[in-house]
């Protein structure tokens, strides 16, 4: 077992995970951005004071980049790049802030508390390898003997471990204090069992504002203006840039799609024939992740994959292969390790549907060309030209900052970051090499990110004034209503005014009903009014109802009673949990930080133009 472990080095990758999950990597490094106005001194972001470097963090952001890539197969896009780089800042400053909070509150860690941790709480990564299980379970005394082989010496890995805990037994000494009070009495446990389980069903009519034209309302400019004044925050908005593109796809042909399946079957065959399935995985299956464990999918129950691929697991008995099978993302051989019930324990190997040599070379030839005719230009004219030439539709999208370009619902890659670093009006992008094609796009126009002014926002303003004014309005029509009800019926009421009645289905106060559209105020009238009783006019979002329950069945006292113990001990970890959240945003908004990272990257683009 010891040499499988030196011969796949994964241990190495785990760790790193781990490091990665936990958010604490403090590499450090020079030179990145060569003649970047950037040095070994220079702060990305200062905490409370306390610098952290830019090159710390590239370091950090390349290291997740280099994970993910590892992981997927593929490079990484300009829109997934932008948020690691987020993630990575986030992480460092997050890091900054609990050691801190360690330093403050005189919290350490010792020798033996590490040992004890590596030795009886493994990070959840190393349980779930397939080499430290037995029978699909984590067996705690291969672990051991992993942990005092020389393969853990020689690989660093117990470097790592002691790197891991001396990062996270602090992290949790300090959850333990915020949370270390947490205790819920059983009436707060009554109520949310009562949230719950409580039901109701109503009758209901609502009055809505397309029952007033909007000719009758009248807005002046002197409120849309102190609107306007009072919400202003509220007009912030990201940076829109409308781009135009073309695409040369890497597509897929039905000769391409059976080319691969006789290939599965030649991979089943081999299989079959006696290579051993592990071997055969990492040779040759597109899925990085179980592939580098010998296609090991580990253990579970239904759900855990798409219809056609979980199917095919399930037809199968222990120690069978499986014909191929397609999905979405690709063609599966499967194989059935071990069934428990409906809990199999699952290996495959995945192969994509990819293009043929052939037809590959040509597709790079041609983005090729579209390279060379337009790619990084400052005239305008340069990709409309490469369209014509190469016969490629000219394609236009719009790009919100922040968020990732898409046209008829398929996403473009890298497009939407590029046109926000610092690209001029006509320029065009380099060549971007993703999955599914190449793409190349031409910045038309930038709006920046900012306050909308007030003549931008003029027209939705008023169109917000017009609708409370008419949910205002709608008031005294749902009173007159609600006073006919009450002397018959809303039924009656409901015909004599020509307001149609809602129904709804039964309904807690926390699934609410969809006929309601999730109207908290409606909601919470449902289990306040007596049965059978016509409410007062109820103003919500858009809106003004008039309902009446028709009834109500309280919970089972009986019921919570018995199942109590499981709510608090599940309630008390979603509360410690939550107090947890609180502390750490309470920490981050109190905390003084100064983030330098667009002025950095502006100063880099003006250095390398």
């Amino acid at each position: 077992m010891l040499q499988a472990m030196r011969a796949s080095a994964k241990y190495i990758w785990i760790i790193i995970v781990i490091l990665f999950v936990g958010g604490f990597l403090l590499a450090q490094t020079s030179g990145l951005l060569g003649t970047a106005p950037v040095t070994n001194t220079t702060a990305v972001a200062t905490v409370n004071g306390e610098e952290i470097l830019a090159t710390t963090w590239y370091q950090a952001t390349q290291n997740l980049e280099q994970q993910q890539t590892q992981q997927s197969g593929r490079s990484v896009s300009l829109d997934e790049r932008d948020r690691i780089a987020d993630q990575a800042f986030e992480q460092l400053v997050n890091e900054v802030l609990l050691r801190q909070e360690y330093k403050h509150r005189g919290i350490i860690v010792t020798d033996d508390e590490i040992k004890s941790a590596a030795l009886n709480n493994p990070p959840p990564q190393l349980m779930q390898s397939p080499d430290l299980q037995t029978n699909g379970q984590f067996d705690p005394d291969k672990y051991r003997r992993f942990l005092s082989s020389s393969v853990a010496r020689q690989e660093g890995l117990l470097v790592q471990l002691e790197q891991y805990y001396r990062s996270e037994i602090p992290r949790e000494k300090l959850y333990d204090q915020v949370a270390v009070d947490v205790y819920i009495p059983d009436t707060h446990l009554w109520q949310r069992y009562k949230d719950s389980h409580d039901s109701a069903q109503i009758s209901f009519v609502a009055f809505t504002p397309d029952r007033i034209p909007d000719s009758q309302v009248k807005v002046s400019d002197d409120e849309i203006r102190a609107y306007y004044d009072s919400h202003k925050k509220e007009f912030d908005r990201p940076g829109r840039a409308q781009l135009s593109f073309v695409t040369i796809p890497r597509s897929v042909t039905a000769a391409d799609s059976a080319a691969l399946r006789a290939h599965a079957q030649t991979v089943r065959a081999k299989i079959l024939a006696g290579e051993k399935f592990e071997d055969v995985a990492k040779a040759e299956s597109a899925d990085s992740v179980s592939g580098a464990n010998g296609g090991s999918l580990g253990s579970g129950g239904r759900g855990r994959f798409v219809k056609p691929f979980e199917d095919a697991a399930y037809a199968l008995k222990p120690g069978e292969i499986s014909e191929p099978v397609l999905t979405q993302f690709g063609y599966h051989v499967i194989k059935l390790n071990e069934r428990k019930g409906d809990i199999l324990t699952l290996s495959h190997i995945l192969l994509k549907i990819e293009q043929t040599d052939a037809e590959a070379t040509a597709t790079d030839r041609k983005a090729d060309s579209l390279s060379r005719l337009a790619s990084s230009q400052d005239q305008s004219r340069k990709l409309d030209e490469a369209a014509r030439a190469l016969k490629l539709p000219v394609l236009h999208a719009t790009a919100t900052e922040g968020n990732p370009v898409t046209f008829n619902g398929r996403l473009v890659p890298s497009v939407g970051p590029w046109a926000f670093k610092g690209v001029k009006a006509g320029e065009t992008s380099e060549l971007f090499d993703a999955e599914d094609g190449y793409y190349l796009a031409r910045l038309d126009s930038l709006e920046p990110a900012g306050t909308r002014s007030l003549d931008q926002m003029k027209d939705e303003i008023r169109q917000i004034l017009i609708k409370d004014k008419k949910v205002g309005q709608l008031g005294l029509q749902a009173r007159n209503f609600a006073k006919l009800a009450g002397a018959g019926s809303l039924e009656d009421a409901s015909k004599l005014t020509n307001v149609p009645v809602n129904t709804t289905g039964t309904f807690t106060r926390i699934t609410g009903d969809p006929t309601l559209g999730g109207l908290p105020e409606a909601i919470g009238a449902a289990f306040a009014l007596p049965v059978g009783a016509v409410s007062e006019p109820i103003k919500s979002t858009g809106v003004v109802l008039v309902e009446r329950v028709n009834r109500r069945i309280p919970a089972d006292s009986a019921a919570w009673e018995a199942q109590k113990s499981d709510q608090r001990a599940s309630e008390t970890n979603g509360m410690r949990q939550q107090r947890v959240r609180i502390f750490l945003d309470n920490l981050r908004q109190t905390a003084k930080i100064t983030d330098r990272r667009k002025k950095i990257e502006a100063a880099s683009r003006r250095t390398d133009q």
